[in-house]
């Protein structure tokens, strides 16, 4: 998979533009006023779009002074502010951009807004964090990691997403029910568990937390299990009583990981609540929830650099599998719109089956593509989640895509076109001529037109792929990219 990044890519991209080419309903920008964006937009949506309107302003200035340099960055910091990132985290990273944009780095530039963006985004890549910080991993067993955080932060759901994700990394995960505040939170976690096919320790006529937690350790070590996930209580607001439940259990269970979990959408107020609860039990790492939600993303920029520890993932979705390693320099890609492949290829390589992806690719190179393999190819990206993530992860597809909703019920139409055709016609889609396309519309209950695009996109987008090869490193859009008229033009 890695050595055919780039084709990868194509496929995502050309697979999607195909797929929303066969419906006039599925393309539509703000500005008709026919149909509004999906109202799940992107945590960083807003921001993203400002700052790149803000890029295109400085990316073609020959040379920028001092008062030029601290005039944008004055235009960024109304940007920041506005994201709700914490005014002296705001503050801090301004002062580090100017301390090298007002120098000789940019002043003397060939390019100085380039140079500007460039600062910007290592400075954010800084504040982020610079690497990823996997988890710890005690010596003896089991590995104790405590899930902290407010009430309806989604700790347990949380809890549920990183068993899982370390039962993909071969471990062997328990969850223990240490919320014994809320009635049905041992329920809630039980049913996680079995979503996410995990074990639950649950003792439902304890009322002491943190015998609990001790129980659940014993049990865990006597199973075999190495991770011990304790899912412990939150309260609507900080107090004593909660911090010294916490600060027993940590005492008694020697966590290796203590993780906040803070709600993203609740702004600064996660950010002052991880800050609390670092000062008062002391975490190793912050797991921020409902980034694909519409909050304005300052949580996200501001929490490492007022607590202080990092942050280790992000729920990306209401799904157990939509759970995410936090990665700055990703993260500050996303951001900026530079895309994500290396993400996109980790979430092809957990998803997708390697040897089917690749046979495709040689077929497509050997002009053997057929509707069959284009179905399969669709369904292969179905798997890796929603398709609007995905184009985010591809640098030049974000901006492409701004004006444009994805439906996922695009998606079953073009499956419906498909299914509604012959094998004969599958393998040969060039003898599907006026009436066969008739009757695959009325099987598949589409218009003839919807017929007539995806044939014609299949097409297209066999001989752009076939162009591509199997090794070549494609790092944006192809050329002729159109997504508001056709993907590819027609040759």
């Amino acid at each position: 998979m890695q050595a055919n990044t780039g084709l990868f890519q194509y496929q995502v991209l050309s697979t999607l533009y195909s797929v929303l080419s066969t419906q006039d309903s599925g393309l539509r920008t703000q500005d008709s006023g026919l149909k509004t964006r999906d109202s799940r937009l992107a945590m960083f949506g807003e921001l993203q779009d400002k700052l790149d309107g803000f890029f295109q302003q400085i990316k073609g200035r020959g040379r920028l002074n001092e008062e030029d340099v601290k005039a944008a960055l004055r235009e960024v910091r109304r940007i920041l502010l506005e994201a709700d990132v914490n005014f002296k985290v705001a503050k801090t990273f301004l002062k580090r951009v100017e301390d090298r944009a007002v120098g000789q780095e940019v002043t003397k530039s060939v390019t100085p807004g380039q140079q500007v963006i460039k600062i910007i985004h290592d400075e954010l890549i800084h504040l982020l964090g610079q690497t990823f910080d996997p988890l710890r991993r005690s010596k003896d067993s089991p590995t104790v990691i405590m899930m902290v955080g407010l009430q309806g932060s989604g700790k347990t759901t949380t809890s549920g997403k990183l068993g899982k994700y370390l039962v993909k990394r071969g471990m062997r995960p328990m969850l223990a029910a240490c919320d014994l505040q809320r009635p049905a939170a041992v329920d809630q976690l039980e049913l996680v568990g079995e979503l996410a096919e995990l074990p639950v320790y649950a003792q439902r006529e304890h009322k002491n937390p943190v015998e609990t937690a001790v129980e659940a350790r014993d049990d865990a070590r006597q199973k075999g299990r190495d991770t011990l996930i304790v899912d412990t209580a939150g309260r609507l607001h900080i107090d004593d009583t909660l911090m010294d439940e916490l600060r027993e259990i940590k005492t008694r269970l020697r966590p290796a990981e203590i993780l906040f979990v803070a709600d993203g959408m609740t702004g600064q107020d996660a950010v002052n609540s991880a800050k609390a609860f670092s000062d008062q039990l002391g975490i190793s790492g912050v797991i921020l929830t409902k980034l694909d939600g519409d909050a304005r993303g300052g949580a996200a920029l501001s929490i490492r650099e007022v607590t202080g520890v990092p942050l280790r993932f992000a729920g990306v979705g209401e799904k157990l599998e939509e759970f995410e390693e936090f990665h700055p320099t990703r993260m500050a890609n996303r951001i900026l719109g530079f895309g994500d492949v290396v993400s996109l290829v980790e979430r092809a390589q957990e998803t997708v089956d390697e040897e089917e992806a690749l046979k495709l690719a040689e077929k497509l190179q050997k002009e053997q593509f057929d509707l069959d393999d284009f179905l399969k190819q669709l369904r292969m990206i179905k798997k890796m989640g929603p398709l609007e993530g995905l184009l985010k992860m591809i640098p030049g597809a974000t901006k492409a895509m701004k004006d444009i909703e994805i439906d996922g019920s695009e998606l079953g139409h073009t499956e419906a076109i498909i299914l509604s055709m012959t094998p004969e016609e599958r393998h040969k889609p060039r003898i599907i001529r006026g009436s066969r396309r008739k009757r695959i519309a009325k099987g598949s209950g589409m218009r003839v037109q919807d017929v007539n695009r995806l044939l014609n996109q299949f097409e297209t987008m066999r001989k752009m792929m076939k162009k591509m090869g199997g090794g070549k490193r494609m790092m944006g859009l192809p050329k002729g990219f159109n997504p508001k008229n056709r993907p590819f033009p027609s040759n």
